[in-house]
């Protein structure tokens, strides 16, 4: 590596062009990046959604659920197939194995679904895979003060839209919540009974009224002409004049009228009616300045179709990843500052300070360049990769620097003494950094977080191998220049350290046990710890309030809009976006709402204080005594999960609703548990219609009594010149049983009552089909403190495990834990990894196993380091923290290389005993400077917020800074003892010839 120095002193010209392009690249790359939240990652999952109107959770689990489960399963990578089937829609979730390709397994679904013919009346399959890149990063809200309507609506679809589909980087546009007008024919049934029209007669007759329909090709005046029938309806008054029977027309026996799809679900802005405009941005566009497009793009909707239409921005993730990015820029600076006070602070020589800080700027001007050739964008995870190893990036710089600085204070100074001087450490600092690097680089081995994590591995690889080039080729050049003038500082030898060191060699077994037995607490308080999750890290309130099936619409929508106008009051609120119902669009994003369930997103206003709100929420619960309220803190993404799952799972339905029951029962005392719910706390009534297939067909008695109950699309008028679907509602609402049974029906072509042609049976059923891999189950959901999320979760799990259950009945776990432990075993597995592979780069760095075998002892000694700073900060164990500790492994290792190989330099010339003091003695300062910065580097992370990002979080801070001051605290004194105790026989041989030269 020292060829890289002797051609940097060669060719100053070269090197210094190499700087500043260097520089001019990084900073060109800082401001091109695509700068994004987190990197794209997908969701393991491939949902499948199937709509029919009015049917049962039952039908829709035997004519739905159950065929397409069974089609798909031959998907590969197929590790779980949860399915739902609810009144109105079946959702089927295939979970797949994280190394599978997410797209291939859609389209192996899509396939694989593509044979099954479903019956009529249910919509076609919806096939989604959803993953970070489809949350739209702009939500704006397009209100009308004065009600919707069609106008308006027209204006969103043909003028507002394009509008926004024409910013450059913005590649799709979605509106979410649009009403469609459609005309309403409702039935008068008394004046249809006496005039003698029968319902299904018609709807034949009106839809032959309203047709278009191609019926051949035939030549006409010698030339091909295509023939088509069209029977057209222009406008609401020629449909309510429709004859319908010698004079009777279609205004005699119903009304006519226009309405929207509210009736079913709706979206508001602050009170009042509203769409919502989805804008996706382009893979390679930057969201930060396709963002300040949007806005400028919605001043002018505002300013061209105010007051009619109002726009205000809902959500704006660009303004968020602004806000991220800069906070973390902001701990990257103060981590340089940091660093480079430390460094002044002991060598106290301002130029020498200036050359070693010089490998910050430059190491991350070359790592921006090699994130843009690489594809990776400056997001949240990456600029936290540079504020984690911000401190690391001085550290081969210093040691550099300390060794020619301490070299040229005797007052020698030319090139081949800053040569020799880089010689001398640079096979340690590039073992270190390699080293280093073997650590970080296989974080793209951890497959459930493999693509967060891969870009935030190489970002760390990039810059600690840029500064170790900056080390090796810009220090000793700068050197040779700003050091040849000036008075150096006298050099000190640590006396204090090298007494301890002295003592600590000669009484080995002291500082052993020692350690041994601290390190056995440690391990000790590591096993009884809490293993969390972070908490929540944005302001948002999203607010879910349920209702059962059986609660109408109305009442529904009554209570929504006063919790609504409720929540608009608040202080702290600046907007409260609210959806009720089920709008049909959810389902290209892998979801479905029930009927009676309303969002309500709450915005905050800047520095308001959300957890009081929250309380306020809680305390309006008791105004809705029939809604089940769900309350959490809105996220991009949620890396804060402390759910534990317990799916009850078997064949019979009843079983499965009694066990649930005494699981619930089982772990709502449990300390730290906040709530716990069912996927299946509902009954509903259901009516069986068992036809006599004697006196009539049941598939036509089905479809006309489906015909009769649900409004059915006729065909389309026109409409103030605009094409309007026509629903005929029949008006036949049974309210009793009775009604129900004499509902009027063809059979045979006369019309008779239902119960006489079928007998009808009333039961309590689920409101939904729940099924997991074939079977029946129930899921169980426990809400628990997320700092305590493994010690609930073993609780939760002995509790459920010493539970009787009925015969056929099964117990499996799941949820937030149980994520929560298959990710900290695949981090043990890469720990176990990363060990072997710094070990390898050892051997072949100092060409023995023994030496090596020394530098993993300094591993224990983090560990120990790590739980104490976690005990002290008083921080739960999370992905974050654990991640730290796996970075622990590359840090602590760098000081014991640079110690050990100053020990075999002076093993050529010095007894092991005497090697080691010197060593020690030499090795001090860069030692405890290179740490120091580190831990001050880390200072902005520990003290900063937990929205830059919560891989990047306290946790990791907290282990790193713990780790690394307890590990070189104890390195400088452990290490040495070890080495002696690993060559004792050597040593001891030394010694006493030694001591025998003294005493001749």
């Amino acid at each position: 590596m020292i060829w890289f120095t002797n051609w940097a002193l060669r060719n100053r010209a070269a090197v210094i062009l190499m700087t500043v392009l260097a520089l001019g690249l990084g900073t060109l790359s800082y401001f091109t990046l695509p700068k994004e939240f987190l990197p794209a990652a997908n969701n393991p999952a491939v949902t499948v959604i199937v709509m029919g109107q009015g049917t049962d959770a039952d039908t829709m689990a035997e004519q739905v659920t159950k065929p397409i489960e069974k089609a798909i399963g031959s998907v590969k990578g197929k590790k779980h197939v949860f399915s739902t089937s609810a009144d109105g829609y079946s959702s089927i979730d295939i979970a797949l194995d994280p190394s599978i390709d997410m797209k291939e397994a859609k389209a192996q679904v899509q396939e694989a679904i593509s044979g099954i013919e479903l019956p009529e009346g249910f919509s076609k399959p919806i096939v989604s895979q959803l993953n970070l890149d489809m949350i739209p990063l702009w939500q704006i809200g397009l209100s009308f003060p004065k009600g919707i309507n069609r106008e308006g609506m027209e204006k969103i679809e043909n003028d507002i839209v394009p509008m926004f589909q024409g910013i450059t980087g913005v590649s799709d546009v979605l509106v979410y919540g649009k009403q469609q007008t459609q005309v309403n024919i409702q039935l008068d049934k008394e004046k249809m009974s006496d005039l003698h029209i029968p319902v299904q007669a018609l709807m034949g007759l009106l839809q032959g009224k309203n047709l278009a329909l191609a019926v051949g090709e035939e030549t006409v005046d010698e030339r091909k002409a295509n023939l088509k029938v069209v029977g057209q309806i222009e406008g609401i008054k020629e449909l309510e004049n429709m004859e319908i029977a010698p004079e009777v027309r279609l205004k005699d026996i119903a009304k006519v009228n226009i309405s929207d799809s509210s009736e079913t679900f709706f979206t508001r802005v602050n009170g009042e009616e509203a769409v919502a405009l989805l804008l996706h941005k382009e893979s390679n566009a930057n969201a930060v300045s396709v963002g300040k497009k949007v806005e400028k793009t919605m001043a002018k909707v505002n300013k061209d179709f105010k007051p009619a239409i109002e726009a205000s921005m809902l959500i704006s993730f660009s303004e968020f990843i602004v806000n991220s990015v800069d906070s973390m820029m902001q701990a990257v600076l103060l981590g340089a500052l940091f660093a480079t006070i430390i460094i002044f602070v002991f060598l106290r020589h301002l130029r020498m300070t200036l050359i070693t800080v010089v490998s910050i700027p430059l190491s991350l001007g070359l790592t921006l360049f090699l994130l843009s050739q690489s594809g990776i964008t400056l997001n949240v995870l990456t600029i936290g990769a540079v504020a984690v190893a911000v401190g690391r990036l001085v550290d081969d710089s210093i040691v550099v620097i300390e060794n020619i600085f301490r070299k040229v204070q005797s007052g020698d100074f030319s090139n081949e003494v800053i040569v020799n001087s880089t010689k001398e450490v640079a096979a340690a600092i590039t073992s270190s950094t390699l080293t280093t690097v073997a650590v970080f680089l296989p974080m793209g081995l951890v497959k459930s977080l493999e693509e967060l994590l891969l870009p935030f591995a190489l970002t760390i690889t990039y810059a600690l191998l840029s500064s170790l080039l900056v080390a090796l080729i810009v220090v000793p050049l700068m050197s040779s220049r700003m050091l040849k003038q000036g008075k150096m500082p006298v050099y000190k030898k640590p006396k204090r350290y090298m007494k301890i060191l002295d003592w600590s060699l000669r009484h080995k077994w002291v500082p052993l046990l020692l350690s041994f037995f601290i390190f056995v607490g440690a391990v000790g308080m590591y096993v009884v710890m809490p293993k969390g999750t972070a908490d929540a890290s944005d302001n948002d309130v999203s607010v879910t309030v349920s209702y059962p099936d059986d609660i109408s619409f109305s009442k529904v929508k009554e209570e929504i809009l006063e919790l609504e106008g409720y929540l608009i009051d608040q202080p702290e609120v600046d907007e409260v976006i609210t959806f009720l119902g089920s709008n049909p669009e959810d389902a290209q994003f892998s979801q479905i709402n029930s009927q009676n369930q309303g969002n309500l997103h709450v915005i905050m206003k800047e520095n308001a204080d959300t957890e009081k709100l929250m309380d306020k929420i809680e305390n309006q619960k008791e105004k809705y005594t029939e809604a089940d309220f769900d309350m959490m803190i809105a996220s991009i993404v949620n890396f804060s999960d402390s759910t534990i799952t317990l799916d009850v799972v078997g064949n019979d339905t009843n079983k499965l609703i009694e066990a649930s029951k005494k699981v619930m029962d089982e772990v709502e005392g449990i300390k730290g548990v906040e709530k716990v719910t069912s996927n299946q706390n509902e009954l509903k009534t259901v009516y069986d219609i068992n036809i006599d297939q004697k006196k009539a067909n049941t598939e036509e008695v089905a479809r006309q009594v489906q015909l009769l109950l649900n409004p059915f699309p006729i065909g389309m008028i026109k409409v103030d010149g605009k094409d309007t679907q026509v629903l005929l509602d029949s008006s036949v609402h049974p309210t009793t049983e009775r009604e129900l049974k004499d509902i009027s029906v063809l059979a045979n072509e006369k019309p008779v009552r239902l119960s006489s042609i079928a007998k009808i049976e009333r039961a309590e059923k689920p409101t939904s089909v729940l099924r997991k891999d074939g079977k029946e189950y129930v899921r169980v959901s426990v809400e628990a403190d997320p700092k305590k999320l493994s010690k609930i979760a073993n609780e939760v799990n002995m509790k459920a495990a010493g539970l009787s259950l009925p015969k056929g009945v099964s117990l499996e776990y799941g949820g937030a834990a149980s994520t929560q432990s298959e990710q900290f075993m695949e981090l043990f597995q890469l720990m176990a990894v990363s060990i072997g592979l710094v070990y390898l780069i050892m051997v072949l760095t100092f060409k023995t196993l023994r030496a090596p075998l020394v530098i993993l002892f300094t591993l224990p000694l983090a560990l120990i380091g790590a739980i104490l700073g976690l005990l002290v900060s008083r921080t739960p164990i999370d992905i974050g923290s654990m991640i730290g500790a796996l970075m622990l492994i590359g840090i602590v290792v760098t000081n014991a290389i640079v110690l050990l190989d100053r020990v075999r330099q002076n093993e050529k010339t010095m007894p092991i005993r005497e090697a080691l003091l010197e060593a020690g003695a030499t090795r001090f300062r860069p030692i405890v400077m290179t740490a120091l910065a580190t831990i001050f580097a880390m200072v902005p992370l520990l003290m900063g917020k937990e929205e830059m990002g919560s891989l990047v979080s306290k946790g990791l801070a907290v282990v790193v800074i713990g780790g690394l001051s307890v590990a070189t605290l104890l390195t400088l004194v452990i290490i040495p003892v070890v080495y002696e105790l690993f060559h004792f026989k050597k040593a001891k041989k030394q010694r006493l010839a030694e001591q025998n030269k003294i005493a001749m």
